[in-house]
């Protein structure tokens, strides 16, 4: 709302323009530049004031140059240009803060002005600023821009993703080989040989608090191939463990480390693509964490029988250090923040220039601050915004639910049916197939509706847009389970377990393509911290479901036990979609994290 503002017989124009927007965090309500819209000129203000019109946002302030004053007396702007202010009380203007504003004297026109502090990525220099941006709309630096070529972007995607692949298939790759383990360690307890498995899938859900906030501090490339070494490292010492405890704890090291991709990737499609290219890239990068657990024990069972279970662990370790090989090459940094920093900081040491900055600089550069700051961030989103809190509890269900049916497959497949290990590790193809299928469908479906909606709103796209289609995955899902767990308990033909197998996971697929790429639309600055919000929930479940399993199908066979399931994911899934639908916006707008 814009306003004209009255003080000593003098009124000030519109041309001044302030926002009210959410202010970054841990930065100080001082030492910010805002600008004359009209006139191209930045003026400084010392902390609160009177808002006015919002329409422009502010850009934080590094080094200016420009004096402080104290009130009534005149500043000048030791850049170079002869500016008169008159610092005056914030009480004239109207503020209760009781803290300091100043009066401009430009070119014989007065201004008054006062304002927050939040990043403002999109704000453009003027010709009397400092601040360091994009060269124009196609700058080939700029990873959004089409001039990054999609080329670079696909194949800084098609990294992450082999990185996001083979992780969760060192996670599941085990499962045909636990009888096995269990022989080899003494392992008595069916619970302790369970924990085997799903300990790396713990380590999911520490790993990503401390990666995501990472990678926005020190960019996406160093972190990403920091922490994949880390696991390459321990998953090699699982194959020469000599005891169940060091199996144990190689397994939740090497987890810490496989958990990257799975918190960084959201972070990096993010980074490149455009929210209408982004179901295509969502589709693949997804399939990694869900079709990995799936063609895993596929794996495991067939190296197992031939071999030996340790070679579950060399052979993604060869894998690993192949595309380690490939990422040291061709991959290429994407996060914003972490290239305008460069490129501020090659031009500073060109032009001597020391009082250049972005609009992501923070007064307080410390690198403690900057840690803490990062590291809570995941905490505030998983704590404070009900997107992230709705979709991380469904997801965290729906992934719990997966790791349950893969943990329970050798015992369906192996006890029931008496199939040999060989053998029954093949009906994790179904697995595999839903999601192949699942994501097939759901990425031209994704974008395609959300262009249609995009349209329909004037042009103007919204992360609800990539709604719609969790709504019929939400009945595909519980249908699915219902699908397996009878038809398991009846000892039904083969096909016909998998049938509902594959049903399952195609509509989890869908979902969770949507729900990433939901979040990755709704908080595109902090989408690695989203991401990571999510991946902890989901990775607890994933850890704790197949600890239970034993126990519910002991009580419950198979035909209730999963009845239970089904009707849980029936009254989460279908409500989810809907609040979302209606609210979501809503809850957006009075995010200070939310990306609009």
């Amino acid at each position: 709302m814009e306003s004209h503002i009255q003080s000593n017989s003098r009124r000030y124009p519109s041309s001044l323009s302030i926002s009210q927007s959410h202010r970054r965090e841990n930065q100080p309500l001082h030492d910010t530049l805002f600008r004359d819209v009209q006139n191209y000129h930045f003026v400084n203000h010392h902390e609160h004031g009177e808002r006015l019109h919002l329409d422009e946002k502010p850009i934080p302030i590094c080094n200016t140059g420009i004096e402080r004053g104290k009130p009534g007396t005149l500043i000048h702007d030791n850049r170079g240009s002869s500016v008169e202010k008159e610092v005056v009380s914030a009480k004239d203007c109207g503020s209760s803060m009781g803290e300091t504003a100043y009066e401009e004297t430009k070119n014989g026109i007065s201004y008054r002005c006062d304002a927050e502090d939040p990043p403002a990525p999109e704000m453009k220099t003027s010709t009397h600023g400092s601040q360091v941006t994009w060269d124009s709309d196609d700058d080939p630096q700029n990873p959004k821009n089409y001039q990054w070529s999609m080329g670079r972007k696909w194949a800084a995607l098609s990294i992450v993703a082999s990185f996001t692949f083979v992780s969760p298939i060192a996670s599941s790759m085990i499962s045909p080989a636990l009888k096995d383990i269990s022989k080899d360690f003494g392992i008595k307890s069916e619970a302790e040989a369970q924990l085997t498995l799903s300990i790396f899938i713990l380590a999911y859900a520490i790993g990503p608090l401390s990666v995501g906030p990472l990678s926005e501090m020190y960019g996406r490339v160093i972190v990403l191939q920091l922490f994949n070494l880390f696991f390459l490292v321990w998953n090699l010492a699982c194959g020469f463990a000599q005891t169940s405890g060091q199996l144990m704890v190689f397994r939740f090291l090497s987890g810490l480390g496989g958990c990257a991709p799975l918190a960084i990737g959201g972070g990096l499609l993010s980074d490149c693509f455009l929210p209408e290219q982004r179901g295509k890239a969502i589709s693949i990068y997804s399939l990694g964490p869900l079709l990995g657990p799936a063609i895993g024990p596929m794996l495991g069972g067939f190296v197992s029988q031939n071999t030996t279970w340790r070679w579950c662990f060399y052979s993604t370790t060869i894998f690993t250090a192949f595309v380690q090989g490939l990422g040291v090459f061709f991959l290429q940094e994407t996060y914003e923040p972490l290239l305008l920093d460069r490129k501020r900081d090659r031009l500073c040491k060109e032009t001597g220039n020391q009082a250049l900055y972005t609009a992501f600089d923070n007064n307080d550069r410390r690198l403690s601050t900057k840690i803490k700051t990062a590291m809570k961030r995941p905490f505030k989103l998983l704590g404070t915004q009900p997107i992230v809190q709705v979709l991380s509890v469904y997801a965290a269900y729906l992934y719990g639910t997966m790791y349950l049916m893969i943990s329970t497959f050798p015992i369906l497949w192996v006890d029931r049916y008496g199939m040999s290990t060989n053998i029954g590790s093949l009906n994790f193809l179904s697995i595999g197939i839903g999601f192949f299928l699942g994501t097939q469908i759901t990425a031209p479906i994704n974008d395609a509706l959300y262009r249609r909606f995009k349209a329909r709103n004037n042009g103007v796209g919204k992360p609800e847009f990539r709604i719609p289609l969790m709504i019929p995955s939400s009945i595909l899902i519980p249908t699915g389970i219902f699908w397996y767990g009878w038809s398991a308990q009846a000892r039904l033909h083969w096909i016909m377990p998998n049938i509902g197998a594959a049903l399952f996971s195609a509509g989890m697929v869908v979902s969770f393509q949507c729900m990433n790429t939901y979040i990755i639309d709704s908080y595109t600055r902090y989408a690695a911290s989203g991401m990571a919000a999510t991946t902890v929930l989901r990775s607890l479940a994933g850890f704790l479901f197949p600890l239970f399993a034993p126990a519910m199908y002991k009580g419950l066979d198979f035909g209730w036990g999963n009845s239970l399931l089904g009707f849980i994911s029936l009254g989460m899934g279908v409500p989810a979609p809907l609040l979302l639908w209606v609210y979501g916006e809503k809850l957006r707008s009075v995010s200070q994290f939310a990306a609009g």
